[in-house]
This record gives structure tokens, C-alpha cells and sequence, in this order.
């Protein structure tokens, strides 16, 4: 079986419904942040490091939660915080201890009833994971008619999408080309 047009079928279900109003949000949510951290665990963490990247590329300041040289978050700041299940403990307890320092949180989950999306300024639903609750393993999911890519990648490679989408926003917004973008790009 050929899955590339599944998968991209899959992604594009999952963006579609991103809901506008989330994205504006979010955007707005970048635009005024004076600073910006990056938190998320696994593949999550490497999707949010990606995008804290491309923040940079467009003059954000951006830290990434974590390494040794994130300096301490001052109120008014803003996280990022990834979490497909919103339930990364990590995740959360960073979520809390911004909230706790005066700053502000966006989550990026897939659970809106989740704690990160209770404790966040800002919801981006990525409605990822539909498989019924008591439906296990692949296999089984695959034999019922809902396959989907395994241990949540659908999630990830939405939330990839939804973050190129965001780039290109931003650079009409902030009004910055390409060529300024290059100019700050990895050199080393």
C-alpha cells in the first residue's frame, strides 16, 4: 500500500480543522511576546525547537527551556509549550512555574480539557488523535478502518505544518523577507 497519499490525507484533515481563531490568537500571542521560551519532551521538544528557530530567524528573542544558557523568565514573557497529550509532566510543571512568574502560556495539545490547556493563556487545538478510548494497538486500529501513523506522529507532523503556516504569517506581519531571514540563519 502506497501511505504517502494516506498520511498526507491525515495531516490534512487535522489542519483543516485548526480553528482561525486559534491561529490569530496564537499569532497576536508571538507578536507581543517580549520574550519567548520553547518547552516540549520527545519529538514535540524537536517540532517546538524547530519553530523556536525560525522565531529567531524572524528577531525573536527566543530561549529554548532547558539548556544552560536560558536565562531566568521575567514577567510578561511568553512559553511555548508543546504537548500533544498536554499531560508531559515536564511540560506542565514548567506551564505552572511560568504562570507563577507572571508569564504568559500558549499550549499547543490535541486535549482541550487537558491541564496544560486549563493553565494556558492561549489554546491551539491540533485534534490529532481520534482512535475510540479502548482501542489498542495498530494493528486492531488498522483492522477497524482507523489507521493512523503510530505513537502519535500525526500530532507532531500537524503541529510541524501549523508552525510553517505561523512562519509565513509572521513574516508578513513583522514585515521581514527571506533575505533578512538567511542573514540570521545558522552560519557555525
Amino acid at each position: 500500500m502506497n501511505y504517502y497519499p494516506f498520511i498526507l490525507g491525515k495531516i490534512k484533515e487535522v489542519t483543516d480543522r485548526i480553528s482561525p481563531e486559534d491561529f490569530d490568537n496564537f499569532i497576536n500571542f508571538i507578536i507581543k511576546a517580549p520574550r519567548i521560551y520553547i518547552i516540549g519532551a520527545g519529538r514535540s521538544g524537536l517540532v517546538a525547537r524547530a519553530f523556536g528557530m525560525r522565531l529567531v530567524h524572524l528577531k525573536k528573542k527566543v530561549f529554548i527551556v532547558g539548556e544552560t544558557i536560558t536565562p531566568a523568565m521575567r514577567k510578561g514573557d511568553a512559553l511555548i509549550a508543546v504537548s500533544g497529550s498536554g499531560k508531559t509532566t515536564w511540560v506542565v510543571e514548567t506551564a505552572k512555574a511560568s504562570k507563577t512568574l507572571g508569564g504568559k502560556v500558549a499550549a499547543i495539545t490535541w486535549d482541550p480539557n487537558s491541564e496544560l490547556a486549563r493553565l494556558a493563556d492561549t489554546v491551539v487545538l491540533i485534534r490529532s488523535e481520534a482512535i475510540p478510548r479502548g482501542v489498542t494497538g495498530y494493528t486492531t486500529r488498522e483492522l477497524m478502518g482507523i489507521p493512523l501513523p503510530p505513537l502519535g506522529s500525526l500530532f507532531e507532523i500537524s503541529t510541524l505544518i501549523f508552525f510553517e503556516a505561523c512562519v509565513l504569517v509572521l513574516m508578513n506581519r513583522l514585515g521581514i523577507e527571506e533575505e533578512e531571514m538567511r542573514k540570521i540563519h545558522a552560519n557555525l
